[in-house]
């Protein structure tokens, strides 16, 4: 059994994530630059190992996003932290968001 299914609300934190990057035009064409993925290929992308925890590692590297979504959305940075932490490590590099 992987952590992300020990931990659904790790992954349903992730899954927000990403539904509030997707929903921010600026947003999305910086995650989008940043990891080289082209916005048709994000739905076949979303269940590959790792992608969740790289895109809460996208939110976690620039506070003022990570601040917004958390205001916009109600979920506590300290508990986007526990969700990255629970996903496990990444398996691509860190993501620079700066």
């Amino acid at each position: 059994m992987s952590e992300s299914d020990e931990n659904p609300g790790a992954e349903a934190v992730a899954v927000a994530a990403l539904g509030w990057i997707a929903s921010k035009p600026d947003m999305l064409n910086r995650f989008l630059a940043l990891t080289g993925i082209e916005a048709t290929q994000i739905r076949a992308v979303a269940a590959e190992p790792g992608f969740l925890t790289g895109v809460l590692d996208f939110l976690l590297a620039h506070e003022p996003s990570l601040m917004a979504f958390c205001d916009e959305t109600g979920i506590a940075a300290t508990d986007a932290q526990k969700a990255r932490t629970a996903l496990g490590p990444s398996t691509e590099n860190a993501w620079l968001s700066t």
